[in-house]
């Protein structure tokens, strides 16, 4: 995609975001520019974000009638898809609670209720932490009644309920680094009593606080960042995340969370992409970013890997190996190790470590 394309792309990404604001062009878009932005779209899993940009739009700007159409027809099928992920989530859990077990809902449907259409979010699948022990009751419950499921590397196992993939996380928060855990559960105990409620499908769901949404929101992004890439939604959930909870949060604590947790450094960076590409306003940041940080090159390698490196088009003729899960690893895994190590050291350097362990000892057996 050329540059000019590609200005116009975030251009409706912001418009679909925000619900606000006009698109600029300086010549009119035929279909193959518009086949081209919406393959970009999926790359990134915002198809939902850039339709949304079209109420906005000029007539003579809109995609031609059969693409628009086309987009339609994909709206509805991650409508209905959603819409089964939450009958899903209030189900388990209704079940989990009745076990005594206290689930938490991550990410996905929890993020998706902070956007103008919370519907549109594409969410790939329902992810729980637990509360105590919750993880190994739940493990236990899902022996005796969905033995099917399976343990993965990540300290989580995954299965599917209904036709929809779950994951159950050992860990709130994705940081590799070891020697920050005493400090992430007693955030969680501190945190405890802010915790928020989600109504789905009439079912009151746990949600954290929204400090520590944030924070699990962030050092996810940060943990693709440095493995494959990640794609521009996670980025967009961060950014109507701090649209949505900036008069709840403590900004000094959260700021002081950064830091102790060693991600304050690459904080700055992402704060200022949101503001700069993605149009969140600064006044809904908690703290100022470094003016002086360089973002260009961060942007170059989220736009390019897309989502979780799948769509990485520079590596598509790369050799492939049994070992790893992507063609070139070993030198994609390094250059972002390279990229990052001086932003998040500990998390940068963890990260072969930990992975290593989560894949072959790490994982829980019978």
């Amino acid at each position: 995609m050329d540059s000019q394309l590609r200005n116009i792309f975030f251009q409706l990404l912001r418009i679909g975001l925000w619900g606000e604001g006009k698109l600029t062009l300086k010549q009119p878009m035929n279909m193959e520019d518009w086949i081209t932005i919406r393959q970009y779209a999926v790359n990134h899993t915002v198809e939902g974000i850039i339709y949304d940009s079209f109420p906005f739009l000029e007539e003579q700007q809109l995609p031609p009638q059969a693409l628009r159409l086309k987009w339609a027809v994909r709206m509805d099928q991650i409508e209905r898809h959603n819409e089964k992920m939450n009958l899903v989530i209030a189900e388990q859990f209704k079940i989990f609670n009745e076990k005594g077990i206290r689930p938490i809902l991550q990410k996905g449907q929890g993020v998706a209720s902070y956007y103008r259409t919370p519907l549109h979010r594409i969410s790939g699948d329902v992810d729980w932490c637990f509360e105590g022990d919750g993880y190994m009751k739940a493990r236990d419950l899902l022996k005796e009644k969905h033995p099917s499921f399976q343990d993965t590397a990540g300290f989580s196992l995954d299965y599917h309920w209904r036709g929809i993939h779950i994951e159950h996380h050992k860990r709130t928060f994705d940081f590799r680094s070891p020697l920050k855990r005493r400090y992430l559960r007693k955030l969680l105990t501190d945190y405890k009593d802010r915790q928020e409620k989600l109504i789905v499908n009439g079912v009151p769901i746990r949600l954290l606080a929204p400090e520590l949404q944030l924070l699990q929101v962030n050092i996810h992004i940060l943990k693709h960042l440095i493995t494959y890439g990640i794609g521009l939604r996670q980025f967009c959930d961060s950014a109507r995340l701090y649209y949505s909870v900036s008069s709840q949060i403590d900004s000094h604590a959260l700021e002081q969370i950064y830091r102790k947790t060693g991600i304050l450094k690459w904080i700055h960076l992402l704060h200022k992409l949101l503001v700069e590409n993605l149009g969140l306003p600064k006044t809904k940041l908690p703290f100022p970013y470094l003016e002086e940080l360089e973002t260009k090159w961060m942007l170059d390698e989220v736009w390019y890997s897309g989502n979780f490196g799948i769509h990485d088009e520079r590596f598509e003729n790369s050799k492939k190996s049994k070992n790893f899960s992507r063609p070139d690893s070993p030198r994609r895994l390094w250059q972002n190790f390279k990229r990052y190590v001086k932003y998040a050291p500990e998390e940068a350097i963890a990260f072969p470590i930990i992975h290593t362990y989560s894949k072959y000892l790490g994982k829980d057996s019978d």
